[in-house]
């Protein structure tokens, strides 16, 4: 039997979105994924049982991640960040138009809010988007947390290296943006043979029309790894300090 690998990932874990994430949680269990990331949102309004949510997530062995501060730009400085808008990202690409010191702000606050609120601080940060703005991984290797995902792979900021992983996604509300990532997600796949595969779910993904192609990928994979697994694949660059 071929052995497939991918990581698989839940975003804009809010406390809004929390019944639909248990449900996707569950939809996963179903399909025997074994290892299982939640993005967080740490800048919304979370209550305590809310957190104790989180808590018993982490105990229970989902890997947590930090997902920006609050999830929305708060402007649109650049014609890039008004086309990534309206193309990709809608309003979600926190960092886009921010400056370097208020993107290294909010990736420290974001740490700090796990330590604050006892649970265990995750490795792993991943910008809203995938849009890190104007921050480099210079930068980013003087921060907390030790990963950093991309649209194309993972910065391990702890060994200057840049893992290649590449990634599909089911976000698809309108019938332009299905028919162009059901593209971007076969063309991605397609090179699983490099690196393992991430699988990004947002919230609402079960109710949307691409759901059939999120069982049918899954279901193609048979190991599933966390983010730190990749530190045990190929590294495509190394970050000279």
């Amino acid at each position: 039997m071929n052995t497939k690998k991918a990581i698989v990932s839940v975003h804009d874990v809010m406390p809004e979105t929390l019944d639909q994430i248990k449900r996707i949680n569950e939809f996963l269990t179903k399909k025997k994924v074994s290892e299982i990331t939640l993005l967080i949102v740490p800048g919304k309004d979370w209550s305590k049982d809310q957190i104790n949510q989180l808590k018993k997530f982490q105990k229970s062995g989902f890997s947590l991640a930090g997902h920006g501060w609050r999830h929305i730009t708060k402007r649109q400085n650049s014609f890039f960040h008004k086309i990534h808008s309206r193309l990709i990202s809608r309003n979600e690409a926190e960092h886009l138009s921010l400056s370097n010191r208020e993107t290294i702000e909010i990736i420290k606050k974001s740490y700090e809010w796990f330590k604050k609120n006892g649970l265990e601080p995750p490795k792993l940060y991943v910008p809203p988007a995938w849009a890190t703005g104007s921050v480099s991984k210079l930068d980013l290797k003087k921060l907390p947390y030790r990963f950093y995902e991309f649209h194309t792979g993972i910065f391990d900021s702890y060994k200057s290296k840049f893992y290649f992983s590449p990634v599909t996604g089911y976000m698809a509300d309108t019938p332009a943006r299905k028919k162009f990532i059901k593209i971007f997600n076969k063309f991605n796949i397609s090179f699983s043979f490099i690196n393992p595969v991430r699988i990004g779910i947002h919230p609402n993904d079960l109710n949307l029309p691409l759901v059939k192609d999120l069982e049918k990928d899954i279901s193609e994979f048979n190991v599933f790894l966390s983010y730190s697994d990749l530190k045990n694949y190929k590294y495509i660059q190394h970050i000279n300090t």
